[in-house]
């Protein structure tokens, strides 16, 4: 993750590694990042209106502002505001980085302490939380190009690598290597096996690897072969068909 310290000039941000934007290029900066990842985008005027994931990011930008020129009630009060009109909390004092998109964007929830690279995607219901009373870093990091599913918690000062996917609705309590995907609760990290043909975000966040039943299924069929071995094979009682449903009359249903 590239390092996202901001340096302040007035209503205009800079980031290690990327030119001073001021925040009319990067309003126009976000409504292309709209339609490039929002399949049901059609125009830049029915983004600029309608997409209140874009409103609370741009109203974000400016209660960071103000709260890194610790003017901390009018931030706070001013991302309340936007946190009513927008259903989306994201609170001044995080850092994000350039073309962050929150697609729909309700329930929302970025806490004080999270950090977000550049290129990072977000659906409903996400949250990156903290877990301590304690003052200083406490809620997540998100490298670049990151992507979070719906409804996906991630809870703690913890870092989600580069180019990784969170799963819809995981929660994830552990740091995530790059170019991982997570899935479950808690959050299991899955490695990818194939590296990826493109430096474009991975939206497909419904390519879900199944750890827990792709498992069981080598351990039953580990099994299988020992009670195939030993002559004492038996008709299994739990086992997926050839379209991969579990089947079985151990099953209380």
């Amino acid at each position: 993750m590239q390092n996202t310290t901001i340096i302040e000039t007035p209503l205009s941000y800079s980031y290690e590694g990327t030119k001073e934007i001021g925040l009319l290029r990067m309003i126009i900066e976000d409504i292309r990042c709209a339609l490039q990842r929002d399949p049901a985008a059609r125009n830049w005027i029915e983004v600029l209106f309608n997409y209140s994931g874009l409103h609370a990011i741009w109203g974000y930008r400016i209660t960071h502002w103000l709260w890194i020129k610790k003017v901390y009630f009018l931030a706070r009060w001013i991302s309340q505001i936007v946190r009513w009109l927008t259903g989306i909390e994201i609170h001044p004092g995080a850092v994000i980085g350039r073309r962050f998109f929150i697609d729909h964007g309700m329930g929302v929830v970025i806490g004080e302490t999270s950090e977000i690279g550049n290129d990072v995607t977000l659906y409903h219901d996400v949250t990156l939380g903290g877990v301590s009373l304690e003052k200083g870093k406490r809620h997540p990091t998100l490298g670049d190009k990151v992507v979070v599913g719906a409804g996906a918690k991630i809870l703690g000062a913890i870092e989600i690598g580069e180019g990784s996917r969170v799963g819809a609705n995981a929660v994830v309590v552990k740091t995530v290597p790059p170019d991982s995907v997570v899935v479950g609760i808690p959050g299991q990290v899955v490695k990818r096996s194939h590296k990826r043909l493109s430096d474009a975000p991975d939206l497909h966040h419904d390519r879900l690897p199944d750890t827990i039943g792709q498992s069981l299924q080598q351990v039953l069929a580990r099994l299988d072969y020992l009670e195939e071995k030993l002559q004492v094979r038996e008709e299994p009682h739990i086992h997926t068909d050839e379209e991969g449903y579990w089947i079985g009359t151990d099953f209380s249903i």
